[in-house]
């Protein structure tokens, strides 16, 4: 109260004596303090008296006030103090514990059924906002104490109160979880701490934070704040440290193989090298606890319930780096405590389980006494103790199991301690204690007169003979001797005999799972237990009596089993007691039905669910004992074998068994249905595929409509402004687009809609056939150009084929399309000059029609026309005579492509049948050449003659223009005679282009 006293008058000021301000006023006038005051002080202020009221009015301060100090920590981050007192109040406004100030009875204060709630509730309202984590993640950047403690405070109370809802709110924040891995490294010891019970928290039960931290360095960070601290003497930060990592490890193979891969297991021998002083009065409790949690640690990496790949490899890398050397050091030490003797066996008992060397290494270990034993012998020693510790015992019972699991040397060792040669129990000489094997203290438990020693000594020699043949016939020949000068008896016979003689009812359930693992799959074995005349009636006695108690009817169960058991593996060899001679004892005594319910019963008991869910026993005390793991495995593989071998009515509804011709044949329909189911996947998997392209199919077509609709669209659209702009004036558009909101229009918008369709399904016709016309040009234009490149190219491919006629080539190359071209721009050079002339006679022509001349002239003139005239008549007949034979020789052109053709076809020929290279004959290419050259040397002597015929008209020409303007006489186109003169230059340049080129 004085702190409130205090608060509320540097808050409010002085309060007036007739006026006293209640708490919720109190909290209502700081929030609002803070939300407007604009100095930092007094929000400092206000902030600080929040704090100091959020554990009595911690309703009022969180539900008024919760969005005012998220707002603090946003825009006065940069001050930590403000900052300390936001976070100290959200942490005191989440927290689950129940402060002494709430229960006062004072206004506003909470009731006491709800205080406990307040937290978790406030902490749903917090975490709603994933803005709020992640502006308490970036303050965890801040170094100042005033600010990081806080936040790990109010980030622990978070999770204590929504686990689930903030580890996948700390997920969606970027670098969230490694702002909470840099707080392992720092120097304050406090903060270190609190964020290993936040890291612990945060771990449980999500696999994805798990991977993440472990890949933020976890285990180094780890590792050196254990030894930092000490190891196992360290403090309470050991066991935090060891707890979180048993978080990480548990049920996640992810990390399990990084902490193999990153030899971190190496790491793990260090916990276990502290001095063993046998003078130690005792272990510390904080100790104890620390060996505890790193014994658990090893044994998740090899638990039975991990993947076997990860099992083996950290069997194998515990076993190099010394752990499994350390462990059983630390098993054979003296003074060890108890409970730690107890974690270590059954840590050892993971490291060898199912391990050759491991195994054989464990065998090989020696107690420190004197004469030295093996380890497997004291252990077994504490086994059938019944002055050790129950919980000790039934660790070493796990211990020799493990050591025997998929190890059939060591169940032969086992089994030879027990033979006549190396028992001297056989003649009843009580051995040395130095001398004692194992086998003799199985021996023993099994018939001593503690019921708990007899089910560790049955359910521990039971696992010497589990899938070994040769051991269980080996077994057969043990022989014990029951008294001074009585003779020997078997084993199996002595079994029989104290389950028979009213042993207790813990002694026959272990020595029944002892009968029906050893006659499992040995008819020897089974024939043996027939043989003996009191044993069938006394199981089937047992079987049909009336029995209430829970574990007499396990063992009636049992009995059904062990009698399934001696029917299904029966060789006929006692002729009492045949597979039929059972079952028919069965259907008569015991009843068919009554026999199936008593083996029904086991698998119903619950320590029966119990014991088959994991290799380890779990029993707290003697009566938990019940059933072993490996007998469950075997009961519940052999259960209906058993009950078909004896009830064969029942199990099979009255229909005998099939023959083995029925079985060939029912493996041929199978056969031929797993063809023909196949082949169905085959064909289903290949309309899979064609359904998938269907899809895409259909896709690219719905995206071509879509496409052409848009097209129609827009194409409407302008359609519809041009017509709109043209013919609709803007008092009808304006009409229309009002009767276009009417309720009336809408037949007429189907209407639009179908005219749509139809023009686009014009336009996609229309479209089509205009590329199947686009398609058709595009061909009939390429094999036109193919029809003009074929002579070139099949002369070119004659003559790339026969090196030989290199000249041959070079004259086609050169004479064919070439000298045709020059030909016709000749031609039509000459056809141009004549073109002139002719213009030139008609315009002297018109200026002798003017008249201007006198008659001498122009009589003069006339005849020199009418020899123009002629000269130009004989210069058409030459030009017709030029072009034909250029015709001509364009024919004779293909005549020798043609005869080319041939002669790559003779080549051809040649070839085949020589199998030679082929060249064409020089002879028949020289007569083709000839031909050529002699038509093209007439062609030049005629163009020759003809150039000198124009050059003389022309010389003509220039007197008769002299003489005309001598006389006075204009003459229009003189540009054009000049044009004339350049072109007459130009063809005879061409010409002599040409003769050079032919040269």
């Amino acid at each position: 109260m004085d702190i409130f006293r205090s608060v509320t008058q540097s808050v409010l000021g002085t309060p007036q004596p007739e006026k006293q301000i209640s708490g919720v006023e109190t909290v209502e006038k700081l929030i609002d303090r803070v939300e407007s005051s604009t100095l930092l002080e007094d929000r400092r202020d206000g902030c600080r008296g929040l704090k100091a009221m959020s554990r009595k009015y911690r309703v009022h301060v969180g539900a008024h006030g919760m969005d005012t100090l998220v707002q603090v920590l946003e825009s006065d981050r940069n001050d930590h103090e403000i900052v300390n007192y936001a976070l100290e109040t959200l942490a005191n406004v989440t927290s689950s514990e129940v402060y002494p100030e709430e229960s006062e009875e004072e206004e506003g204060a909470a009731p006491e059924n709800q205080i406990s709630d307040l937290g978790v509730q406030f902490t749903e309202i917090f975490i709603k906002r994933q803005e709020n984590i992640s502006l308490v993640l970036e303050l965890l950047d801040e170094f100042d104490f005033k600010v990081r403690y806080p936040t790990i405070k109010l980030l622990t109370n978070l999770l204590q109160n929504r686990p689930k809802e903030l580890q996948e709110a700390i997920l969606v924040v970027p670098s969230g979880v490694s702002k909470l891995m840099d707080q392992l490294s720092d120097s304050r010891e406090v903060i270190r701490n609190d964020t290993l019970l936040l890291l612990i928290q945060l771990t449980k039960g999500n696999t994805n934070l798990q991977k993440i931290i472990a890949f933020e360095n976890a285990y180094d960070h780890l590792f050196e704040i254990v030894k930092d601290e000490g190891f196992a003497d360290g403090g309470v930060v050991v066991e935090d440290c060891l707890i979180l990592m048993l978080n990480l490890l548990r049920n996640n193979p992810s990390n399990q193989t990084f902490f193999k891969e990153g030899s971190y297991i190496q790491r793990l021998t260090s916990f276990f090298t502290f001095p063993l002083d046998s003078t130690e009065v005792g272990w510390s409790a904080q100790k104890v606890t620390n060996i505890h949690y790193m014994l658990q640690l090893v044994r998740t990496l090899v638990s039975p319930h991990n993947t076997t790949q990860v099992v083996t490899s950290c069997q194998k890398a515990m076993h190099q780096s010394g752990l499994l050397h350390a462990l059983c050091s630390l098993l054979m030490a003296s003074g060890v405590p108890a409970d730690i003797l107890t974690d270590t066996i059954n840590t050892v008992s993971d490291l060898i389980r199912g391990n050759q060397m491991n195994q054989e290494f464990f065998a090989s270990v020696m107690a420190p006494s004197s004469p030295p034993r093996p380890a497997i012998v004291v252990l077994l020693m504490s086994m059938v103790n019944d002055k050790q510790p129950f919980v000790l015992r039934c660790a070493v019972l796990y211990c020799f199991q493990c050591f025997l699991y998929r190890n059939e040397v060591g169940q032969s060792q086992i089994i030879q301690t027990l033979l006549p040669q190396t028992a001297d129990v056989v003649s009843g000489n009580k051995p040395p204690p130095n001398q004692i094997t194992a086998g003799q203290l199985l021996c023993g438990g099994l018939f001593s007169a503690d019921p708990v020693s007899n089910w560790f000594a049955a359910v521990a020699l039971s696992h010497a003979l589990i899938d070994n043949q040769a051991q269980k016939e080996q077994l057969l020949r043990v022989q014990l001797a029951t008294g001074v000068g009585s003779p020997p008896v078997s084993l199996l016979q002595q079994c029989s005999t104290i389950l028979q003689s009213g042993a207790k009812v813990l002694t026959r359930l272990g020595l029944l799972m002892l009968l029906s693992t050893w006659l499992t799959k040995c008819p020897v074995a089974a024939a043996h237990l027939l043989g003996q005349p009191s044993m069938v009636p006394f199981l089937t006695a047992h079987i049909s009596s009336n029995e209430h108690d829970e574990l007499e009817l396990v063992c009636q169960g049992l009995c059904a089993f062990l009698l399934g058991i001696c029917g299904k593996f029966n060789d006929g060899s006692v002729s009492n007691f045949t597979q039929e001679g059972i079952t028919r004892l069965i259907a008569d005594r015991i009843g068919v039905e009554h026999f199936s319910d008593k083996l029904s019963d086991v698998s119903k008991h619950e320590a029966y669910s119990k014991a088959a869910k994991y290799p380890q026993i779990s029993a707290k005390q003697p009566s938990d004992l019940v059933f072993d793991h490996a007998f469950c495995k075997l009961f519940k593989g052999l259960e209906v074998m058993a009950l078909r071998a004896v009830t064969p009515d029942l199990t099979n509804g009255g229909v005998t068994e099939p023959t083995p011709a029925e079985v060939t044949k029912y493996k041929e329909i199978i056969r031929e249905q797993d063809t023909e189911m196949t082949n169905l996947k085959s064909s289903v998997e290949e309309l899979k595929k064609e359904l998938e392209t269907l899809k895409a199919e259909r896709e690219n077509f719905t995206t071509k409509i879509a496409e052409l609709q848009d097209q129609n669209t827009v194409l409407k659209t302008h359609q519809g402004i041009g017509h709109e702009s043209s013919s609709v004036p803007p008092s009808a558009s304006t009409s229309e687009e009002t009767s276009t909101e009417s309720p009336s229009n809408t037949n007429q918008e189907s209407d639009q809609i179908q005219q749509l369709q139809q023009q686009l399904h014009d336009i996609t016709y229309a479209r089509d056939y205009y590329y199947y016309q686009m398609v058709e040009k595009d061909n009939q234009l390429q094999a036109l150009q193919q029809q003009q490149q074929a002579p070139q190219e099949h002369t070119e491919t004659l003559v790339n084929g026969h090196p030989e006629n290199g000249t041959n080539s070079s004259f086609f190359e050169s004479t064919a399309n070439p000298e045709l071209e020059n030909l016709r721009k000749q031609l039509e050079d000459l056809q141009l000059v004549l073109y002139n002339k002719d213009a030139e006679i008609q315009q002297i022509k018109e200026i002798a029609a003017s008249g201007t001349m006198n008659t001498s002239t122009v009589s003069q003139l006339e005849e020199e026309i009418k020899k123009l005239n002629s000269e130009k008549t004989a210069l058409e007949k030459h030009n017709s005579e030029l072009q034909s034979s250029v015709v001509n020789t364009e024919g004779e052109l293909s005549t020798a492509q043609s005869k080319i053709k041939e002669l790559e076809l003779l080549v051809n020929e040649a070839k085949k049948v020589e199998d030679v290279p082929a060249v064409a004959s020089n002879s028949d290419v020289d007569a083709v050449r000839k031909d050529l050259e002699i038509s093209l040397e007439s062609l030049k002597k005629e163009q020759e003659d003809l150039l000198v015929l124009l050059t003389d008209q022309d010389t003509k020409m220039a007197e008769y223009k002299k003489r005309l303007k001598a006389r006075g006489e204009e003459l229009s186109d003189d540009d054009d005679d000049e044009d004339v003169d350049i072109d007459i230059n130009a063809v005879c340049d061409a010409d002599g282009n040409d003769q050079d080129d032919l040269m």
